[in-house]
């Protein structure tokens, strides 16, 4: 994503005080999930990225999708031109990025964050079964401050899975014959 369309760009959040009422809490949690999944869905609106990106009185909500397949799991480098340049370079054990208006078509942000994710960042084509494993909040960077993630497991049935980087890198032209091709196949 080019920096002029990361400016105009829309995320969803919430306020920190919502989703935190007690305070925030460190590392990831995985039970009473009712509560901070009502926030979500019922206080989350839209607000400029380049506004909230290093504003810590909103959580931007991030679906982060990690991928298994028996004793497997899919493990991701990001690379040196990646569009969030603080975490250029270092490994990610999920896939996921902001949630945008455009994504909301099945009117619940989180389930519709996780599948436009999933779509967007690999090419799978065995079955899945999906589980929502917790929440991450990370207090300790200035990254993730501003970011609370929804951690969802997604068991395959298939090791036959790749990440669309480069097809996301690719232009237009090249990206339809691709499309083309594995449509024959």
């Amino acid at each position: 994503m080019s920096t002029g369309s990361r400016v105009s760009e829309k995320v969803l959040c919430v306020r920190r005080e919502d989703i935190f009422p007690d305070g925030a809490w460190h590392g990831f949690v995985s039970e009473d999930l009712e509560r901070p999944q009502a926030v979500i869905r019922e206080k989350h609106f839209f607000m400029p990225r380049a506004e909230v990106e290093d504003d810590p009185s909103y959580q931007q909500i991030i679906p982060y999708v990690v991928f298994r397949h028996r004793d497997l799991y899919l493990l991701t480098h990001r690379l040196r031109r990646s569009a969030e340049r603080r975490l250029r370079k270092q490994y990610s054990l999920g896939v996921g990025g902001h949630i945008n208006p455009g994504d909301l078509e099945g009117g619940d942000p989180i389930q519709d964050g996780l599948r436009r994710e999933w779509e967007e960042e690999v090419v799978y084509g065995g079955k899945l079964d999906v589980q929502l494993l917790g929440l991450l909040n990370d207090d300790s960077s200035p990254v993730s401050k501003v970011h609370l993630g929804v951690v969802f497991l997604v068991d395959g049935d298939s090791p036959e899975i790749s990440i669309r980087i480069y097809y996301l890198g690719m232009e237009s032209w090249s990206q339809m014959v691709y499309d083309r091709l594995l449509g024959e196949a």
